[in-house]
C-alpha cells in the first residue's frame, strides 16, 4: 500500500527529531542534553517531541524494534536446508566483510558507543534491548522448530546465538579501542567466528533446519 502524504510526513518528521537528538547526543553527551533543548533544534514543540518518542532514550534507540527482531527475520527468511545458526553465523561473517554499522566497523562508532558506556539509562536500555532480542529469537526457533511449549531447547540456543555475536560485537570494540585498524580488526573479527562456531554444538549448528518446498 502507498504511502499517503499524512503518514509520509510524520514519518519525516519523526526521523528529522531523532537526528537532531542524535547530532546533539553525539556533540554532548545524552545525559546533557534536555528534551526542550531538542525540541527548540528541531523547531518543533516540546509536546510534539513527546508524541514521537515516549521517553529520551527512545530518541536515541528509534530502531530498537528493527535491531530487536533482526536476527528472527534473518533465521524467518533463510534459505532451504538452512539451520537457524548457519543463517546468522552467514550474516555475521557477511557484516564484518561488508563494515556493517551493526557490527560497529563504520567511522563514528567509536563515538556512538561511548555515549552509551557514558549514560546508566542507555546502558539499561541496551541490556533490555538484549534481553528483547533473545526472548523473540527464543520464540522465532520455537516456532521454526515446531518445538514442544515446555522445551527449553529454543531459548537456550537464543542465549548461546545472540551471546556470541555479542561477544564478537565487543571483541572488535576491543580492537578498535586498543588502536587496530578496521581491516586489520575485521580480520581478526573473522576469525572469532571461526572459532566460535568450532565451539557451538551440533545442536546448536543444527537447529530448525528449513525444509525444502
Amino acid at each position: 500500500m502507498a504511502e499517503g502524504l499524512r503518514e509520509r510526513k510524520k514519518r519525516q518528521t519523526r526521523q528529522h527529531i531523532s537526528d537532531v537528538a542524535t547530532g546533539l547526543f553525539m556533540e554532548r553527551g545524552f545525559d546533557a542534553v534536555t528534551i526542550a533543548e531538542v525540541a527548540e533544534a528541531a523547531e518543533v514543540s516540546v509536546n510534539t517531541v513527546y508524541n514521537y518518542f515516549p521517553a529520551k532514550e527512545d530518541l536515541f534507540v528509534d530502531r530498537e524494534e528493527e535491531i530487536v527482531d533482526r536476527p528472527s527475520r534473518l533465521v524467518r527468511e533463510r534459505p532451504a536446508g538452512q539451520s537457524a545458526a548457519r543463517a546468522l553465523l552467514d550474516r555475521l561473517r557477511q557484516d564484518i566483510r561488508e563494515r556493517h554499522p551493526y557490527v560497529g566497523l563504520t567511522e563514528g562508532y567509536d563515538r556512538f558507543r561511548q555515549v552509551i558506556v557514558d549514560s546508566p539509562t542507555l546502558m539499561a536500555r541496551l541490556f533490555t534491548i538484549q534481553g528483547r532480542t533473545v526472548h523473540r529469537l527464543g520464540v522465532t526457533l520455537r516456532e521454526e522448530a515446531a518445538a514442544e511449549p515446555r522445551d527449553p531447547t529454543p531459548e537456550f540456543i537464543a542465549h548461546q546465538l545472540i551471546g556470541a555475536e555479542n561477544a564478537v560485537r565487543r571483541g572488535i570494540q576491543r580492537g578498535l579501542e586498543e588502536g587496530g585498524g578496521v581491516d586489520e580488526v575485521a580480520e581478526d573479527a573473522l576469525r572469532m567466528v571461526d572459532v566460535m562456531e568450532s565451539l557451538l554444538g551440533d545442536t546448536v549448528l543444527n537447529y530448525a533446519v528449513k525444509n525444502t518446498p
